[in-house]
């Protein structure tokens, strides 16, 4: 048992997804003494495409009974329509490359959901993200000790306030060690493949949800920096519809930042990370003043490099930099 707090009869709300992760999260805490609830949050999901929420929905539950847990439904599909699909389409509208599980987790989990717990008289939420909390009420937010699971590059427009009312179970966990105590458990979702694709949509692509929406625009379906004919993409006309494709641009030293969500107060350098588990950077942060996270917000921070970038960065990806492994902030690339 690696849990950072003793749970002991702490009413815990927990996101059941119908994945092993979840499940074995929610395992963790009862058998830690907790008074553990499974939620199973239903999205948005597209017309006419596939559809997997109701069998989600039905391993959540089968979780929940084997655990002997009360469960409950519930519905965030208008939090998931505006606060993830419409910024996802407005953001590839024009002609930027949003990061959706940014949005879906400070939406959707850790918004609808914390609201929801907390409504319920829940203590603490839980989720089955590979990422760590000091004991409560720290907001501080660390990478998981599985650096090939790590999530808290997508935790970092969570709000303090939220952090500090969450656990993250598994972060004290490799991957294998949780698969391994899905199997101690005899948890119904043990054998069950990770899922891929953006948050709740399931077995949807990105690109298939886009071409659905915008046809095979190439300007759309390409990110700047992505390698494509033997080349890569150094330029988009979304009116056009057409790319440009050519050797890999040096990537500026330079990022200025929108919507900057500060975790911490520090000075000096940092660590900044502007891909999941892509290259990791040194730099500094200027002009933050740590503002309450706001999507319309539109003060100015910059990152300045040490070196050269060694991957191009696309406009509306996120820049998420450390301190060690506490993540200290983030912000959108513009």
């Amino acid at each position: 048992m690696r849990l950072v707090m003793d749970v002991r009869d702490k009413n815990i709300f927990i996101g059941l997804s119908g994945g092993v992760d979840s499940a074995v999260a929610a395992a963790l805490l009862k058998e830690a003494g907790a008074r553990v609830t499974g939620v199973f949050i239903k999205g948005w999901y597209p017309p006419g495409m596939p559809c997997t929420w109701a069998a989600e929905r039905r391993d959540a539950m089968r979780v929940a009974a084997r655990l002997q847990l009360p469960f409950a439904t519930l519905d965030a599909s208008e939090e998931y329509k505006k606060g993830v699909i419409d910024y996802l389409l407005a953001e590839y509208r024009a002609g930027r490359t949003p990061n959706p599980d940014v949005m879906c987790n400070r939406e959707v989990k850790f918004g609808a959901f914390y609201r929801y717990a907390m409504a319920h008289g829940a203590d603490f939420i839980a989720t089955g993200h590979y990422s760590r909390t000091p004991r409560p009420p720290s907001a501080a937010l660390l990478r998981g000790i599985d650096t090939a699971k790590d999530q808290s590059y997508f935790l970092w427009a969570v709000p303090k306030e939220v952090l500090a009312k969450t656990l993250f179970p598994l972060g004290e966990y490799h991957k294998n060690e949780v698969r391994a105590l899905a199997k101690r458990f005899d948890l119904p979702v043990a054998e069950k493949p990770d899922s891929q694709g953006i948050c709740f949509l399931g077995s949807i692509s990105v690109k298939d949800f886009l071409r659905k929406e915008f046809g095979d625009n190439p300007a759309v379906l390409y990110t700047l920096g992505e390698r494509v004919r033997g080349g890569y993409v150094i330029g988009k006309d979304i009116e056009a519809g057409t790319i440009e494709i050519g050797p890999v641009q040096k990537a500026p030293q330079t990022l200025r930042l929108r919507d900057v969500n500060c975790l911490a107060h520090w000075s000096g350098p940092v660590v900044a990370q502007y891909r999941y588990h892509g290259p990791r950077v040194s730099g500094r942060i200027s002009d933050i003043r740590c503002p309450t996270f706001d999507v319309g917000h539109r003060m100015s921070y910059i990152f300045k490099s040490n070196e050269p970038l060694p991957e191009p960065s696309a406009p509306g990806q996120s820049l998420v930099w450390y301190r060690g492994d506490e993540c200290i902030g983030g912000g959108i690339i513009v």
